[in-house]
């Protein structure tokens, strides 16, 4: 039995049937229809700090590939990914309940991406239910069907010996969703003598490893009834959870935590432990302002959290859950919600409290060794200007003589296309005064997101990709190269720190910079301060010599404001893709720079720079 809201299914179908659902869950999302226009405010009080950020919010469900190689580990580790829960789902037309081969075949995917998981560092939640074939798409039979118990034992004995044989350390979902039919279309007394004895076999063979339920799409309250006698059940009979886990789609968090604690409570069951909403956000909240909103709401409810992945078949097993794309060549591109991602996992320090405003919230983080805060914005559909109030500056280590600098950034959604970086819409220096100040967000559009970063006045560092215009394609450093020599490259904007570049102004010479790449931390050079055409541009251990200077030459022509050539001090000459070359990979040197204000400008120099404002 569901609570009175209708039964929405989880993450897995087929394509016909995926959006056969999508139709009917649409009225039930928010917002409905056009955002809603209304001005808002969040207050940031910085006096008021917490802990450390875990980043909670940076987890998914599948995402990863079949044979857990792909993609690539940087969009991983730049967004600080803690969570995989996966268990090989619609890889065949079932799983142990249809055939010990057709296990297998799931078995060996499940095992390949939790390998990869704890190569990147972190925690693998498996799914049972669709190792034994109950994912949505499949007619396989139940647990317990027909009063025998005998296929289900066997298969949690499988299942145990096959964790156990790969020293797997991992935490047990149970069974996903068993108040939707899809995933449990039995009773839910079938369900809860399911739940007690394989809860029994998983604390009496790996006695130190987590169980995770019930994981039910219907999130926690008093008239969920499902819900409340599932507490009954374990409460009675000794066997809840280490952590209790339910999904928000497109549920909020903050409310879903409060109806879990007061449940619990009424249950006669300590709420200390651990809560897991490990598949939030439906398809339309699936984008930087929705994800910015889910962010804000799950580290404010002091749960974990798994990003949904709406995919199908192959699609299920790639993407990172849909936060990014590829191009025609197979190439891994991010969406704007990734970049919403990594500016969170970005965020180091202390936690400091956020005031929401109108569906609107936050994260705000100081650090005071860094010297800067950081404030990632979300929506949960409003639209309007935001003003950020910035209240007890005094306790950061970001004012001086009265003064912040502010720099306002869009990550931009663009329809769910692949995404180059985020947009800097205003880089100011605020008056403080009060050891108060406030700076404005004009949000457009809900499916952006938006983020705040406050710096010292004299930190004048720009920080962004270059893009050159004739490929679209990004100033790289080859192969996330940390060696001195590296010669640089064009290649697809990836997003990762690889192509992020701090801009550092020279003293004494105008609108020049150093340009330091944010991964290695080494300086863009001219290899041997050669003057010659095609002397590589490579990277080299920062040394204040004028071959690690450029000076920025806008290229008026264009009328973008951002569109420069980089011209190597020492040579006068441009940083130049090799012969024009639109192909990944192609590389960077420097050439006879073409006149900035004529048309005809070589397009393989100019360089956009999207941090510049």
């Amino acid at each position: 039995m569901t609570s009175p809201r209708t039964p929405r299914r989880s993450r897995r179908r087929s394509t016909a049937s995926l959006a056969v659902l999508l139709a009917a869950l649409a009225a039930t999302l928010l917002p409905a229809g056009p955002s809603q226009a209304a001005d808002t405010a969040v207050t940031v009080d910085f006096a008021t700090a917490g802990g450390a950020p875990t980043y909670r919010a940076s987890g998914m469900i599948y995402g990863l590939t079949v044979d857990g190689t792909q993609p690539p580990d940087h969009f991983f580790k730049d967004i600080k990914w803690r969570f995989e829960r996966a268990g090989g789902a619609q890889l065949n037309g079932g799983g142990y309940a249809s055939s010990l081969a057709e296990y297998r075949t799931r078995w060996n995917a499940t095992l390949a991406q939790y390998q990869r998981t704890k190569a990147l560092g972190g925690t693998f939640v498996i799914l049972p239910h669709d190792l034994w074939g109950a994912d949505g798409t499949t007619s396989t039979g139940f647990p317990g069907d027909n009063g025998s118990w005998t296929q289900f034992d066997n298969f949690v004995n499988q299942l145990i010996s096959d964790v156990k044989a790969n020293n797997m350390t991992v935490e047990w979902d149970l069974w996903n969703e068993p108040d939707l039919s899809g995933f449990w279309g039995r009773s839910q007394s079938q369900y809860l003598q399911m739940w007690s004895r394989f809860y029994a076999r998983v604390r009496a063979e790996l006695p130190n490893q987590l169980i995770v339920g019930p994981s039910i799409a219907n999130p926690p309250s008093s008239s969920n009834s499902w819900w409340t006698a599932f507490l009954n059940h374990v409460k009675t009979n000794n066997v809840a959870p280490d952590i209790y886990s339910w999904h928000a789609i497109p549920h909020d968090p903050v409310t879903a935590v409060n109806n879990a604690n007061s449940t619990l409570a009424a249950a006669g069951l300590p709420h200390t432990r651990p809560y897991q909403i490990n598949e939030y956000a439906g398809r339309e909240q699936q984008n930087p302002g929705g994800g910015g909103w889910f962010i804000s709401r799950l580290e404010r409810a002091g749960a974990d959290g798994l990003r949904s992945n709406w995919g199908g078949g192959p699609g299920l097993h790639d993407y990172a859950a849909d936060l990014l794309t590829k191009n025609s060549s197979g190439q891994y591109l991010p969406k704007g919600e990734w970049f919403l991602y990594r500016y969170y996992g970005s965020q180091t320090g202390n936690i400091v409290n956020l005031t929401p405003g109108t569906n609107t919230d936050g994260l705000a983080t100081k650090d005071n060794t860094a010297r800067n805060a950081k404030i990632l914005l979300g929506t949960n559909g409003n639209t309007g200007n935001v003003t950020v109030n910035l209240n007890r500056l005094d306790t950061t280590s970001v004012v001086e003589n009265g003064r912040v600098r502010a720099v306002v950034q869009r990550i931009p959604n663009n329809g769910g296309g692949a995404v180059t970086g985020p947009v800097t819409v205003s880089d100011q220096t605020l008056t403080v005064s009060g050891n108060s100040a406030s700076v404005s967000v004009p949000w457009t559009d809900a499916a952006d997101g938006y983020t705040v970063t406050l710096l010292p006045p004299s930190d004048t560092t720009v920080s962004t990709v270059a893009v050159v215009q004739h490929s679209g394609q990004c100033l790289d450093d080859t192969n996330l190269s940390t060696a001195d020599g590296t010669q640089y490259q064009q290649y697809l904007c990836e997003g990762g720190y690889q192509q992020m570049l701090d801009f550092k102004p020279v003293a004494g010479r105008a609108n020049t910079y150093t340009i330091v790449n944010e991964l290695s931390g080494k300086c863009l050079d001219v290899s041997g301060a050669s003057t010659a055409d095609g002397a590589a541009v490579i990277q080299w251990t920062c040394s204040g010599t004028t071959n690690q200077m450029f000076t920025l030459n806008p290229v008026t022509a264009l009328g973008n404001g951002k569109d420069y050539q980089l011209v190597a001090v020492h040579s006068g000459k441009c940083v130049d893709v090799s012969g024009v070359s639109t192909t990944a990979g192609a590389p960077v040197h420097q050439w006879t720079c073409d006149p900035a204000s004529a048309l005809s400008t070589k397009k393989n120099q100019i360089w956009r720079l999207l941090g510049k404002s």
